[in-house]
């Protein structure tokens, strides 16, 4: 049988080496997540692009942008409708009306399509405000306490309950500041911003995460009521842990396929 609890200092080894660096690029002057403008507010651009035949990329779209001195997220691009009208739509950071970088992005998509032009400019407001994010922190700090009573009740029976509370919300910490660190570094170095999917993301690694967990947990308790008298306890966790790990990796995959298939077939958007 695959021995997990015996390589622990290992795993916790693996985990730390990428949690502290993250922890520093998060900390440090200069670096934290690089918002993007979900959460700053900026402009809405919308470009009418008639279809002759050329093909309009997200990716030619934000290039032309970048070229011009606007960062921009990547741009949504509608499919023809029965006019034969391409709609684009970008958002990027604050610009000015009167400044040039508007004019010359403007021309530069006329220039790479031929009678694109520019329906829409108008400033927006941030679609996650502070207030939001506060919500949700507050909303997933009570979830912590409520998953720590849970846990405790449940597993009242068995010994120390308390602790598989504490060490649910422990490994759900661990899960978050794993994805945080790494896309502080991301930031840094290759300008990666967080935005409301971003952050639907984390949601989901949380939830993921503590479901994860407390099916482990579960399955310890019914060894442990179980469990011969010359098992230890470290036995009966990795018991579990390969008990369970078909189930995690299926759960896993799962995600993964469906994800994979919206990458593949699920178009430029």
């Amino acid at each position: 049988m695959l021995n997990f609890v015996r390589l622990r200092y290992l795993w916790f080894a693996i985990s730390l080496v990428i949690i502290i660096p993250g922890l520093i690029f998060l900390l440090m002057p200069g670096g934290g997540l690089r918002v993007g403008i979900d959460f700053a507010g900026g402009n809405l651009w919308e470009f009418m692009i008639q279809d002759q035949g050329a093909t309009v990329t997200s990716a030619d779209v934000r290039r032309i942008f970048t070229e011009q001195g606007v960062e921009a997220s990547p741009p949504q691009v509608s499919q023809p409708n029965e006019q034969g009208q391409i709609f684009v739509t970008v958002r990027t950071p604050e610009v000015q009306t009167d400044d040039p970088r508007r004019q010359a992005v403007a021309e530069a998509m006329a220039a790479a399509y031929p009678g694109a032009e520019l329906t829409r400019f108008e400033s927006v407001g941030e679609t996650v405000s502070r207030e939001s994010t506060r919500q949700a922190i507050l909303a997933v700090g009570a979830a912590m306490l409520a998953i720590l009573a849970y846990l405790t009740f449940s597993f009242r029976k068995a010994p120390h309950p308390v602790r598989y509370g504490v060490c649910a919300i422990l490994a759900m910490l661990h899960d978050v500041l794993l994805v945080l660190g790494i896309a502080a570094i991301l930031g840094y170095f290759v300008g990666l911003e967080v935005d409301a999917l971003f952050l639907t993301a984390l949601l989901t690694v949380i939830a993921f995460s503590v479901h994860d967990t407390i099916v482990v947990f579960d399955r310890i308790r019914e060894n442990l009521e179980h469990r011969r008298s010359s098992e230890t306890f470290e036995e009966v966790v990795n018991l579990s842990i390969v008990q369970t790990l078909t189930r995690s990796i299926n759960t896993q995959l799962t995600t993964l396929l469906t994800l994979l298939a919206l990458l593949l077939f699920g178009g430029a958007t």
